[in-house]
């Protein structure tokens, strides 16, 4: 059995990662990067981006602003897409559409890149010595080809790699920032700022998470479908019955990131109205709102995963369409009739899971307010639960393309 392919695929991903945490270990010239961190302590929405940067803010390197810029850009064009008409009939073109559309996403990411640079650039002022218009223009310059390479390293692990490209590169940031964390609480829990009990406490909040996160990940509602029988000639086909599996939580780990990205953007736009002295103690008091520790961000979070949850369920499944290629492939739904009865049941099923599905994930999203309010523990308050699902789903997804291509090399080896 030959898995050169997937080797090479593995391959190609691991040397991504390898140039991607490279890239963050090369600083932006003319920064003090003293100040940068000292910034970074202080304000909760830059030490939450950091971590999505995988701590190259704090390093003020060329890859700052992460792939948040491509992420906002792809939901923009996400959203405008079913209201576009435009944009609509690309997407119903094919291939041809779908690049399109794809470039748009780039173009777009350029923009955010700029505009996000321009933003961070006055919020971390003070940490450029000289602060002249040349200065301030390079900067801009470098965190936004940062961001535009990262956006062209995601799409290709995406295209010749495992996995999806920009949650792998958010993952591999997240990860490499939690023997941090660990560090942290051991110090503290060493020199008895923190008890054995809290300790206990805190691993044990966050391993329930876990198995709930994985479960919630796997679960699926399977419908039974039954195929009527068939007879051509001598020979009968069908009669058999299977499972159309719904999962849980069908979009994944997305409605959090995309949540997270766009909870960024109103900070982004107070960090560049912080350079304006006539609207710089407004801004600055509109931004403690949209702190990771705020309770308006975490209400926010929780309602935009549940939104996201049902935007791309109804992206993947369209319960109309579902139910016509059931009824062309001589499928049925027992006690159900085909056509309008089946596509309305498949609209109250998926209605009912992605419900649930949303539900959990807003719930996890708040599982660091919890944990700090039993173990009184704050070391982990900059990763998060939001961080957590992601580490989870971007680990069980790439595992699952994995899977899916060992499987598919097993039955190429079975047909020859």
């Amino acid at each position: 059995m030959n898995f050169g392919d997937l080797r090479n695929k593995v391959i190609f991903t691991i040397l991504m990662i390898v140039l991607f945490r490279f890239g963050t270990h090369i600083p932006v010239p003319g920064i003090n990067h003293e100040i940068v961190s000292r910034i970074i302590e202080q304000t909760g929405i830059l030490g939450f981006l950091d971590l999505f940067a995988g701590g190259a803010l704090a390093k003020f390197s060329i890859f700052a602003m992460g792939i948040t810029p491509y992420i906002n850009a792809s939901i923009i064009i996400q959203l405008l897409t079913p209201i576009v008409p435009k944009m609509q009939a690309m997407q119903k073109e094919g291939e041809s559409g779908r690049k399109a559309l794809a470039q748009y996403t780039r173009y777009l990411t350029v923009v955010l890149a700029a505009l996000q640079g321009i933003a961070m650039t006055f919020v971390l002022s003070s940490a450029i010595p000289v602060f002249t218009p040349f200065n301030i223009v390079t900067t801009v310059i470098v965190l936004t080809a940062g961001s535009v390479f990262l956006m062209l390293m995601g799409e290709l692990i995406t295209e010749k790699g495992i996995g999806n490209g920009a949650s792998l590169l958010i993952f591999i940031g997240i990860i490499s920032r939690l023997p941090l964390y660990f560090g942290q609480t051991f110090s503290l829990l060493m020199i008895g700022d923190i008890n054995l009990l809290q300790g206990i406490a805190l691993f044990a909040i966050f391993c329930l998470a876990i198995i709930a996160i994985v479960w919630i990940q796997l679960a699926e509602r399977k419908i039974p479908i039954h195929y009527a029988k068939k007879v051509v000639g001598r020979k009968v086909y069908g009669g058999q019955t299977s499972y159309l599996p719904l999962r849980l939580n069908t979009a994944g780990v997305l409605p959090i990131i995309f949540a997270v990205s766009i909870l960024m953007l109103p900070n982004t736009i107070f960090g560049f109205l912080r350079g304006i002295p006539s609207v710089q103690n407004l801004a600055i008091y509109l931004s403690t709102f949209f702190s990771p520790e705020s309770v308006v961000y975490n209400v926010i979070e929780f309602f935009l995963i549940i939104f996201f949850s049902f935007f791309y369920t109804a992206i993947i499944y369209n319960p109309v369409e579902l139910a016509s290629n059931l009824k062309k492939y001589g499928g049925f739904i027992p006690g159900i009739r085909p056509g309008k009865p089946t596509s309305e049941y498949f609209d109250r099923v998926l209605t009912r899971i992605t419900t649930l599905g949303g539900l959990f994930l807003g719930f996890i999203a708040l599982i660091p307010a919890l944990s700090e309010l039993l173990t009184k523990v704050t070391t982990f308050r900059g990763l998060g639960a939001t961080a957590l699902l992601i580490v989870v789903g971007v680990a069980l997804d790439t595992i699952r393309q994995i899977q899916a291509q060992i499987m598919a090399k097993q039955y190429e080896h079975l047909i020859k």
